[in-house]
């Protein structure tokens, strides 16, 4: 056997071994996600809360690409026509590496609601909800950040000189990211000053629905007519917020006009019974409640009531006002009193 044929068949058997160890790792990343996995993740959800799950299913595919990248190294080195301490492939090997490792932390970040969440049933600390999307967003772009330095540094580029130049070109940059960074500061003083959080519902000059997102750059209100309407944060920052949903109670106002011929005891056992019915109520907020005869017009006696309902929900607060109104239709008609009617005046020219 001369040297040629030798090392033909030296490169054929170690490129099957290599065409074998990745065969292998493959079949490893397979059983593992169809088995292995799935009986720690039934494990994991005994535990007494789910942030164990919540740590798995981020790193699965992570870490299935992570068993790719290592079968990958391992048959290189049995690969005759790739060196395994090439630079560039060494490079590449830890870079993806520090890829899929931040790809799971970036998964994982996508669970800081579930996380905070928790924290806030188990510590009672108080995490607004309005601030969780923007720590998720925060460590997710901290995240890429971090890990565009470390592959910059990888293959040899000078992040701190890079982050230096920042400095030089920071006017330029601000000038230019002006109306970003007015959005960005919108925000921040939506999340100090807390006037809505998500799920409230909202009324301003711009826009009035139910809040359903905070971002960076703009809040997102769902209106009552099912339009999302993107509002930017500056926008927002600078306009009169009526927060309906911090209504502790919902307020009632309105006038019955009766005929100026009602009998004055009718008139004043009604008012009485009005005021019964609404102290006993179990809708109507007993904090204030005023019924009273108001003032005198030219074509009736005015009966003003002025309370609150104990909701704020607009179908619960229609469903109360709905009840009230048609009791005390009962009273005034058990005193027979007749609602007063608007005067119309004909005038008659005889001359003609």
């Amino acid at each position: 056997m001369d040297w040629n044929e030798w090392f033909t068949r030296y490169e054929v058997v170690h490129t099957g071994i290599a065409l074998g160890v990745l065969l292998l790792f493959w079949l490893f990343r397979k059983v593992f996600a169809k088995y292995i996995f799935t009986l720690i993740l039934k494990l994991s959800n005994k535990a007494p809360n789910s942030f164990f799950s919540t740590i798995l299913l981020s790193f699965e595919k992570p870490f299935q690409w992570l068993v790719t990248i290592i079968g990958v190294y391992v048959a290189v080195g049995y690969f005759p026509y790739i060196d395994q301490k090439n630079l560039l492939f060494l490079h590449l090997i830890r870079s993806s590496i520090v890829i899929v490792i931040a790809w799971g932390f970036y998964n994982l970040t996508g669970a800081t609601s579930s996380f905070f969440s928790g924290l806030n049933n188990r510590f009672n600390m108080r995490i607004d909800d309005i601030l969780i999307p923007f720590i998720s967003k925060a460590l997710r772009f901290i995240i890429i950040v971090i890990t565009l330095s470390i592959i910059a540094q990888e293959f040899g580029y000078n992040v701190s000189t890079f982050v230096a130049g920042l400095g030089i070109g920071g006017l330029a940059f601000a000038l230019a990211a002006k109306d970003a960074l007015a959005q960005f500061f919108g925000g921040v003083v939506i999340i100090t000053e807390k006037p809505f959080t998500i799920g409230d519902w909202i009324y301003t000059p711009t826009v009035e629905g139910t809040v359903e997102d905070i971002s960076f750059r703009s809040t997102k209100i769902r209106t009552f007519g099912q339009a999302l309407v993107t509002v930017p944060n500056a926008t927002l920052a600078n306009e009169a917020i009526t927060n309906w949903s911090k209504m502790g109670k919902r307020q009632v106002s309105f006038t019955i006009r009766v005929a100026p011929t009602t009998d004055k005891e009718a008139l004043q056992r009604s008012i009485d019974d009005i005021r019964h019915l609404l102290r006993n109520h179990e809708g109507v907020h007993q904090e204030t409640i005023f019924v009273k005869f108001d003032e005198y017009k030219e074509n009736g006696m005015n009966i003003m009531l002025y309370f609150f309902t104990k909701t704020t929900d607009w179908g619960a607060y229609l469903d109360i006002k709905e009840e009230v109104n048609y009791k005390i239709l009962d009273i005034l008609r058990a005193e027979e009193i007749t609602f007063a009617l608007p005067n119309t005046k004909l005038i008659v020219d005889e001359d003609v």
